[in-house]
């Protein structure tokens, strides 16, 4: 199992603090591999607010003593005090990011973005824009640098901003189809995108003409298909890069890339660095 999380003075107890609108406490990362299960059971719940996002796999949560099983591209929100029941098995892969929250404000806050009170699960899509704001504020919160609290409140904000924006995209989407076929494309490039994929062969198989599902696509997930996949492969590569276990060819093959001078030069036009170069400053 992999696992980060960082915790605010290095405290894992949960806290009611209205000295500020919001204060993010903790947030981490789960990934199920091997272990066979890992359950959560706080019958009492927590004095502060969970938001937990499901990156790929499902889970499996408990609400009014009812199972649901949560898959990848929703979000499930617990309030203070709510019980909270859930299980995450190896064999699903399950990969999981988690914050905690408190504050002055937070209910407004969350009503203002949407968040109301009538649901604790919501589909938000799949993409990386939210695994990259949860590695982010992991990253704020373990090196404490100037203003970080601050940086904290902001990655967790514009999460909060990126959920609004999906919900009111998809509430303009006259067509419920559309959306439902674009989730499942989604879908399939997060478990296909180390294959070799032809936009033009998927739309064909699923009854689609290319120019209608490139549009749609994009305007339902801001990218291009292409851009999508190619966002997938340089974020693994990323997480992979940060285990000394895999070398760059190794990186490049597991992600999609026969080619490892190719890759390195992909890989530098999206991030500014080689691979090499992304790897040492890690470990700088």
């Amino acid at each position: 199992m992999y696992t980060n999380n960082a915790y605010l003075n290095n405290s894992t107890l949960d806290i009611k603090d209205k000295s500020k609108p919001l204060i993010v406490t903790s947030c981490g990362t789960y990934h199920l591999y091997t272990r066979p299960k890992l359950p959560t059971w706080r019958p009492r719940g927590r004095l502060d607010f969970q938001l937990l996002y499901i990156a790929a796999g499902k889970a499996h949560f408990h609400f009014d003593g009812k199972e649901e099983i949560v898959t990848a591209g929703h979000m499930v929100l617990y309030r203070p005090k709510e019980p909270q029941k859930y299980e995450y098995y190896g064999e699903d892969q399950t990969e999981v990011y988690w914050v905690h929250f408190t504050g002055g404000n937070v209910t407004n806050i969350l009503n203002s973005y949407g968040l109301t009170k009538d649901k604790h699960v919501f589909y938000c899509g799949s993409g990386l824009e939210y695994q990259n704001h949860f590695r982010a504020m992991i990253q704020e919160l373990q090196m404490c640098k100037d203003d970080y609290e601050e940086m904290l409140v902001i990655q967790l904000k514009q999460i909060f901003i990126k959920l609004h924006r999906y919900f009111n995209t998809v509430s303009k989407v006259d067509n419920s189809q559309i959306a439902e076929e674009i989730d499942k494309a989604t879908l399939y490039f997060n478990e296909h995108y180390n294959e070799e994929i032809c936009v033009e062969s998927y739309a064909k198989e699923h009854h689609m003409s290319t120019s209608w599902f490139i549009r749609n696509f994009k305007q339902y997930t801001g990218s291009t298909p292409m851009q999508y996949i190619l966002s997938i492969r340089i974020y693994n590569a990323e997480a992979l890069l940060q285990d000394d276990q895999y070398n760059i060819t190794e990186i490049s093959n597991i992600i999609g890339y026969d080619n490892p001078l190719y890759f390195s030069r992909i890989f530098k036009k999206v991030k500014g660095l080689s691979p090499t170069e992304y790897r040492k400053n890690i470990s700088t």
